[in-house]
């Protein structure tokens, strides 16, 4: 039997969550055991082609009920989804290539595109990270730690 490289990584249902590549250092996330796919908030979402080649541009708020420290970014289209939610209502998404840090470990992560201002959360992890040897721990939260005070007030509106 081949043992795995590394340890599996306990996680809560919720967990800050850091994206370099788009200049994000603290984001909340759901763990979501029930999307495939990760999730993330973003607006303005324009494609194009540059040398041949499908990119998107759009615009992220990291924070809840506030526009600071808008992030807009361009990356390459990794692909393009058809997701249900939770509701039954199905969108085609775009999906880019992200690099997302959960509790210290950064993974790569497939992440679709969607608005989800009225949603609780900027974003959702899903299965196909947590696959990367995390468990969740539902009864617990934010084991990697909280984000630094003025972070979390900024994420609540202050």
């Amino acid at each position: 039997m081949v043992e795995p490289s590394h340890s599996n990584t306990i996680v809560g249902w919720r967990e800050w969550v850091g994206l370099p590549g788009v200049g994000v250092p603290w984001i909340k996330a759901k763990i979501d055991t029930g999307a495939r796919t990760s999730s993330l908030h973003a607006f303005d979402i324009v494609e194009f082609r540059r040398r041949r080649r499908h990119f998107v541009r759009f615009g992220i708020h990291p924070w809840q009920d506030t526009d600071e420290d808008l992030a807009v970014v361009e990356f390459p289209v990794h692909d393009r989804r058809i997701v249900r939610s939770s509701s039954g209502h199905t969108e085609e998404r775009i999906v880019v290539l992200l690099d997302v840090v959960l509790r210290g470990r950064s993974v790569k992560a497939e992440v679709t595109l969607t608005n989800r201002d009225e949603m609780g959360f900027r974003m959702l992890i899903g299965r196909e990270v947590l696959r990367q040897g995390f468990v969740v721990d539902a009864a617990r939260s934010f084991t990697g730690g909280r984000a630094p005070r003025g972070i979390r007030r900024r994420n609540r509106g202050r």
